[in-house]
């Protein structure tokens, strides 16, 4: 069984071959035989019709002896009603059996009627074995008017050529189908290997791909075929995936340094410590404290692990106003002031404990930098076409430079890194909201303040129920 797309290609090639010969063969066998018996026919018929005309007219040539019939006729007879042969042009021993073709066999021997308005045709199996087949004419005379014993003319025609004609023609065909089959098969053997080089050359391509050279792309055959279309996504996979593996890297190594100082920090603490006769309550508090912030960086990493390859965020309806409403009832009594706009409920469809996530750490981020207030909004905004539910925080800080708008929603990328780990962030808030964002069908940007102080605005945005 052919196993490989050249060999099924070469095979179906040479079955289609087959099938086209076969059927057109047949065709064009039984239309030139078809022709050639009608042409046959139609001469020895003319034949057969010039002598019935000399019946009628009396004008027989005397003794009986008929001329040689033109245009590859073999024998013209007429016989009278007894079936006696009156004339002929051959030899009357050469005279086939005419079977049902003999007198009476017509319809149209009676008084009166014009010569040929009554013809008959057969075609004749041979006399003996191996000898010719012959087609036979009937004609009936009706002799003069007043006559009353007509006479049927024969005109004979053996079929030596149509049938030498006829096996040529299938010999021909029956000893050209091999070659034209095995022709069919090797031309699509060797288009389908031309076809299928680029395959081989990327599949050698991405064989030699492996972790440490994912930098590798298989070769593009160029043009706008399939073939060169399955190399741009062969190469734009790749492409993906050596950036999401260089993130990855990334992220474990940033992960790492992150875990790495408050880890060195805990034991340093630690150590001291134990080297007193008697612990001071301040190096157990900061132990602690680092030890608070080693679990929240183990939880968002646990969370940024689930948003990556977890399942989607369940769906039910959830009021965006009313989360608003709940986070900055719960913060009691900030840093700076935090003032809630949210006029009328904003309907929405995702996961509630998610998306209060998101809204709490826009929400920390801002309190972090603000100077003096905080405005956390809710409404509902219709852009695209669409129907949006709008999470917005504004604050009055130094703002986020337009250069890094898209930057500070990577992970554990700060702007100010020293603050930001004296204020306990740990890089990884706006990242979780995105991500959160991004699994509900929405995202987060970040936008200059609107007031003339300066300031950050974080919007984020779902798609409304």
């Amino acid at each position: 069984m052919a196993s490989t797309v050249r060999a099924r290609t070469a095979m179906a090639a040479a079955l289609a071959m087959a099938a086209v010969l076969a059927t057109g063969g047949l065709w064009l066998y039984a239309l030139l035989r078809a022709n050639l018996l009608d042409n046959t026919t139609g001469r020895t018929e003319l034949a057969a019709r010039k002598v019935a005309a000399q019946v009628d007219s009396r004008t027989l040539p005397p003794g009986g002896r008929l001329p040689a019939p033109e245009r590859g006729v073999d024998l013209v007879l007429v016989r009278d009603a007894q079936g006696r042969t009156v004339a002929t042009s051959g030899d009357p021993a050469d005279v086939p059996d005419l079977g049902g073709l003999g007198p009476g066999g017509g319809s149209g021997g009676g008084s009166g009627g014009g010569s040929g308005e009554d013809s008959r045709s057969a075609v004749l199996p041979p006399a003996r074995p191996g000898g010719e087949r012959r087609v036979a004419v009937a004609v009936e005379a009706a002799g003069p008017p007043g006559a009353h014993d007509p006479h049927t003319v024969y005109a004979v025609t053996v079929l030596g050529d149509v049938d030498d004609a006829t096996g040529a023609v299938a010999v021909g065909l029956l000893a050209g189908a091999p070659p034209l089959i095995a022709f069919a098969a090797g031309l699509a053997w060797w288009v389908t290997g031309l076809a299928l080089r680029p395959v081989t050359a990327i599949r050698n391509e991405l064989e030699a791909v492996t972790a440490s050279e994912l930098d590798r792309r298989v070769p593009d055959p160029g043009g706008a075929d399939e073939i060169a279309q399955l190399a741009r996504t062969v190469n734009g996979t790749l492409d993906r995936l050596e950036r999401a593996d260089a993130r990855q890297r990334q992220f474990t190594a940033d992960a790492s340094h992150e875990l790495r100082n408050p880890l060195a920090a805990v034991r340093s603490r630690l150590e001291v410590a134990l080297a007193m006769d008697r612990p001071d309550r301040e190096s157990v508090a900061a132990a602690l404290a680092d030890t608070e912030r080693l679990q929240r960086i183990a939880a968002d990493l646990l969370l940024l692990a689930r948003l990556d390859g977890g399942p989607g965020p369940r769906s039910e309806p959830v009021d965006l106003a009313l989360l608003a409403a709940e986070d900055v009832a719960r913060r009691g009594g900030p840093r700076v002031a935090l003032r809630l706009d949210a006029r009328a409920p904003v309907p929405a469809a995702g996961d509630p404990a998610r998306l209060e996530r998101a809204l709490a750490n826009l929400v920390d981020n801002a309190l972090r930098y603000a100077r003096a207030e905080v405005v956390v909004r809710a409404a509902a905004d219709t852009a695209g076409g669409r129907t949006w539910a709008v999470l917005e925080v504004t604050d009055d800080g130094p703002g986020i430079p337009e250069a890094d708008r898209d930057r500070v929603f990577e992970r554990f990328v700060r702007l100010d890194a020293d603050r930001g780990r004296a204020s306990g962030g740990t890089g990884l808030g706006l990242a979780i909201a995105r991500e959160i964002a991004r699994a509900h069908g929405g995202d987060v940007r970040a936008l200059p303040a609107p007031g003339p102080g300066g300031g950050a605005r974080l919007v984020l945005r779902i798609p409304c129920r």
